[in-house]
Order: C-alpha cells, then structure tokens, then sequence
C-alpha cells in the first residue's frame, strides 16, 4: 500500500450548498407536547431558531476558508484514507502532538486552540511550549470517509495514529484528546509507549469494578461523580444505546434530514456543556457531518467499542487529566488511578465537554503544564 501524503483542501460543491439549504426550508417539524422541555429531547422552538439561522444567516464558506488556511493532508493507513491537519510550529524545538477528537465532533474542535499551542510567542506564551500539531479526523469522520471496512477499534484506531506520527518523522510526541479521543490517546500510550512521552486528556469515565472496599474512603464529591456516571449510563445515554446497536438504522434519518442531523448533534451541545458554544463554531461542525454525509459511519464507532470492550491493559505512559465541572460525567482520581499513571490533575471551575471549544484558554494552559511538567 502507497505511503504518500496527499495534500488536500475543502472544496464543498455549490450544489451541496444549495441543496442543504432548500432542504431546510421544508423541514417538517415533529408534534411535541405542549410545554415539553429539554428533558425529553430537543423542543421543536429551539430547533426552529437554530434551523432558521443555518439557512439564512451561516456562511459555510467563511469557515471553509478557516480550514483551508491550515496545511490539510491525506493518507492511506491500513487501508483507510486518513484526513488530518498538520501545522508545524516555527519554533523548531517544538514538541509534536496529535489531537484528537470525538463525537459528535470533528477537526473543527481544536481550530480555537492551533494559534496557541503551536506558536505560543505570538501569543503572550513562551515559545519553549510550543509543539508542532497533527489532528486527523477519526475514520469515518468528516474528509477520513467512507469507512474501507470495519473493525475500526480504538486500539487499531491508536496503531493508525502511530503510523502517521512515523509517517510524518516524529519520533518522540504527545498524545492529546478528550471523548472518544481520550481513549484513542489513551491507547497510544499503550500501543507505541516507546514513543508516546505522555498522555494529556479532558474527558475520563471511572467506573467502580465491584472489589470489596475499592469505594472505602471516597468523599461526598467521588460519591457525586459516580452518581454522575451513572445519570450518564441512563437518562442520557440513549444515543449511546442507539448508536452501539443499530447506527445504521439510525443513519437513514440523518443522511436525508439536515434538521433531524442538526438536532441529533445541537442536544449534546446543549446538555454536555455549561453555556454552550459559539453557534456558528457549532454548526461548522453539523455541517461537517452532514456535507460529508458520515452521520452512519461517525456512529460506528460507538459499534465497534460494544462488540470489542474489554478491560484495558493498565498504562505505563505519564498522563494528565483536565476535569471541566459542566461535562456530563466527572471522573474519581482513585479509580483512574488503578489504569492509568497519573502525573498531573486539573480542576477548573469553567467548562464542560467539549473544552476545545468552550474553554481553549484553560485548555491550552493545561497541555502546556502537563508537557512542561515531563521536562
């Protein structure tokens, strides 16, 4: 198979612009109860704002544009064409990280962040923390469409990444991300461990195995977390139940409704965050989803981990953990602590799921430390 990479820019067909937008216009909206609210899904007067706003206000080629004024590259790793940015610092000690995204986002997570973490010193920072970017879109995802075959595990996902990082020439790098790419990150550490230098990520599950007396000792806070998990496990996890079972069934209503795709992706920006995001940011990102038409094969994913779970081996690679209070589980250090080797732990007071988006200041001062503290 051919190593090349190709270099590649986003180039979205007018004619797809248009039809997104005619398709809006006949949106038919769903009969709610009278007064429902957000617990029980998405109310149809929200979504008639959003809908209304992505029609006639959005402008998909400013941010286009956005994407395209970073280098864009793609490359076939076992068998699957990989889409990834690759923005090396001017510092040329930088240190050479890969980000990594999850669902229900994309590259456009991290677009807040790449000024800062690549050339700190034209950001009031120091230019000893700068690194050298690399942020593919998970297979399945965005430009890395259409998935070649399944399979895609979180593991095969990890040796991919370690491939492109050889690839690219880099020997010695970081492994940064948050939701699914917390457990790719994750498991790079594991995977290519000799190269891996640590492990920052904004998003861990902890969940109790059942020991005896594992739980002895853990405060009022812990104790909330787990209750956390396990609001997450029930009240909001139905996408999860869906997706992890019958994503293809799933896939027909979003590949043909833009509005329906809108409202799957808007209720977890809406539920996972604490003030939600810059509305155009959000909508770049649905857009993303529905112009690549990867709703189905973003949803694999949650597939593959179900059918392949099982317990992870215990990591040997430094690893950082950034807790924003507004995601919608928060993690008990003890019980991280029995799987990965936890170097450097942030609280913040701001923030929640998605912290690329929400908090990019409190998130790129964390990845600083966290590399900084390895020396």
């Amino acid at each position: 198979m051919s190593e090349e990479i190709r270099t590649f820019s986003v180039d979205i067909p007018q004619a797809d612009l248009d039809d997104l937008r005619e398709r809006l216009s006949r949106t038919r909206l769903p009969r709610q109860l009278p007064g429902a609210g957000w617990e029980r899904g998405v109310p149809a007067a929200h979504a008639t704002g959003l809908i209304d706003y992505w029609a006639n206000t959005y402008d998909w080629r400013a941010y286009e544009a956005q994407l395209n004024s970073h280098p864009q590259y793609v490359t076939a790793i076992d068998g699957q064409d990989i889409h990834f940015l690759h923005v090396r610092s001017p510092e040329p000690d930088a240190t050479p990280l890969i980000l990594t995204h999850g669902w229900p986002g994309s590259v456009v997570e991290f677009l807040d962040v790449i000024g800062p973490l690549s050339d700190p010193r034209a950001h009031g920072g120091d230019p000893a923390d700068a690194f050298h970017l690399v942020i593919p879109s998970l297979p399945g995802y965005g430009f890395s469409a259409p998935l070649a075959e399944g399979g895609w595990t979180l593991r095969r996902i990890a040796q991919a990444w370690a491939t492109l990082m050889a690839r690219l020439g880099y020997e010695r790098y970081g492994a940064q991300g948050g939701d699914w790419g917390s457990g790719v990150s994750r498991e790079l550490g594991r995977v290519d461990a000799d190269h891996v230098i640590g492990v920052h990520i904004n998003y861990l599950l902890t969940f109790p195995t059942g020991q005896p007396g594992e739980l002895d000792g853990l405060g009022e806070v812990d104790k909330a977390r787990l209750a956390g998990v396990e609001r997450f496990t029930g009240d909001l996890g139905g996408y999860m139940a869906i997706q992890s079972t019958r994503p293809q069934t799933l896939g027909f209503g979003l590949a043909d409704s833009p509005a329906g795709q809108l409202a799957w992706i808007a209720e977890k920006f809406q539920e996972w965050t604490e003030d939600g995001v810059d509305l155009d940011r959000m909508l770049t990102n649905v857009s993303l989803y529905w112009l690549t038409n990867t709703a189905d094969s973003a949803a694999q994913i949650y597939w593959e981990f179900t059918h392949a779970w099982s317990m992870p081996e215990q990591s040997t690679t430094p690893t950082g953990v950034a807790v924003f209070p507004f995601d919608y589980a928060l993690p008990v250090r003890a019980l991280a602590e029995r799987m990965e080797k936890i170097v450097h732990w942030s609280e913040f007071e701001r923030g929640g799921h998605f912290a690329a988006m929400e908090q990019p200041d409190l998130l790129v001062g964390d990845v600083r430390a966290f590399f900084r503290s390895l020396g």
